[in-house]
């Protein structure tokens, strides 16, 4: 049987001194350089190394504190979402540990890592779609973990709390082709994270249920960080036979998205009906009111933290909980009948 990983194993394989590794693991007792940390603690990881002090703290963790991954906190969906999952904590009296990860990888990982140092109880992630080794390496530890709003295939063992994606982007195109909308242009996230990829699938399958095709460079699947949203939309615009309607089905670029409209000469939705994802306070102030695809954020907070304290506690029985809640749609004015209504059927 393999020795577990000693301090010097650690301290060895970093190219550090014990002392060293000594104040990464116990911080505030001595300055350690940022890429000296860095390199300890993956060599920390690799090794799967836990302190004594660490291990039994493993052994006796509380359900006082949980972790919450966020992608993005720029997002108004995001931070709609900590904040809610914080409150529903509390009220549990729990403490939340917030990191976001800004969409990217290298983030997640130090993310990760950062939570197993802390020993937390259990964690609430958004996950990039990366990192399926790391993820794996929180629930090798006992650390529990809950994906919300998006999760990773080939982690089938996590608990799972999400809207019906592709339901929702299902229902949306639907209203969209009973007002006579033949070409429908769809923005949506990255095509690695399941909200992309479920919502496009969803759009597809409402699409074919109407006999139509689709056109793929209508289908656009975009980052959620930056300006992509914009330059999507001036693409599908410039097109010879532009789309009627859109759909932006990305919830981090519908300001970006909405922006283009605006400086361009469409007119919603006398030119361009439009449905977004998410809603947001403005949504319903702008001019038109926006058509909208709203996700109970309320409900997707309660039942991730019911299942990370509940794991926690071990109050849950062992099987992966997956649950799926519906979004709701709203029809405001941004959506009208094509001027030229072309038969579906």
């Amino acid at each position: 049987m393999k020795k577990p990983a000693t301090i010097r194993d650690v301290a060895r394989e970093a190219g550090v001194s014990v002392a060293v590794v000594s104040r990464v693991l116990n911080e505030g007792t001595g300055p350690v350089a940022p890429t000296t940390r860095a390199k300890v603690l993956e060599v920390i990881e690799d090794l799967g190394y836990r302190p004594r002090a660490a291990a039994r703290e493993l052994q006796q963790r509380t359900t006082s504190t949980i972790g919450l991954v966020v992608a993005d906190l720029a997002n108004p969906f995001f931070a709609r979402l900590a904040d809610r999952v914080v409150w529903e904590a509390r009220a549990r009296g729990v403490h939340v540990v917030v990191l976001t990860t800004q969409e990217d990888p290298h983030l997640e990982a130090e993310s990760i890592a950062t939570l197993i140092e802390r020993s937390v109880a259990s964690v609430i992630a958004t996950p990039a779609g990366d990192n399926v080794d790391k993820w794996a390496r929180l629930i090798d530890l006992g650390i529990n973990v809950v994906f919300v709003d998006r999760e990773i295939d080939q982690l089938e063992q996590i608990d799972v709390v999400t809207i019906r994606n592709d339901v929702s982007a299902e229902v949306a195109t639907a209203h969209l082709i009973g007002l006579g909308h033949t070409r429908i242009g769809f923005i949506s996230g990255p095509a690695a994270t399941s909200t992309g990829r479920d919502r496009v699938a969803g759009f597809r399958r409402a699409m074919a249920a109407a006999g139509l095709s689709v056109d793929d460079e209508l289908v656009h699947h975009i980052p959620f960080r930056g300006d992509n949203g914009s330059d999507s939309v001036g693409a599908l615009l410039s097109m010879p036979e532009p789309p009627t309607a859109l759909i932006v089905g990305n919830t981090a670029q519908v300001r970006s998205a909405l922006r283009r409209i605006k400086q361009s000469e469409i007119h919603v939705p006398e030119d361009l009906s439009l449905v977004v994802f998410d809603d947001n306070p403005w949504t319903e102030l702008v001019s038109p009111p926006l058509t909208v695809v709203r996700q109970p954020i309320e409900m997707l907070a309660v039942h991730s933290v019911d299942l990370a304290v509940g794991r926690a506690k071990g109050l849950l029985p062992e099987h992966r909980r997956r649950i799926e809640v519906d979004a709701e749609f709203v029809r405001r004015s941004s959506s009208a009948p094509a001027r030229q209504s072309t038969p579906t059927t």
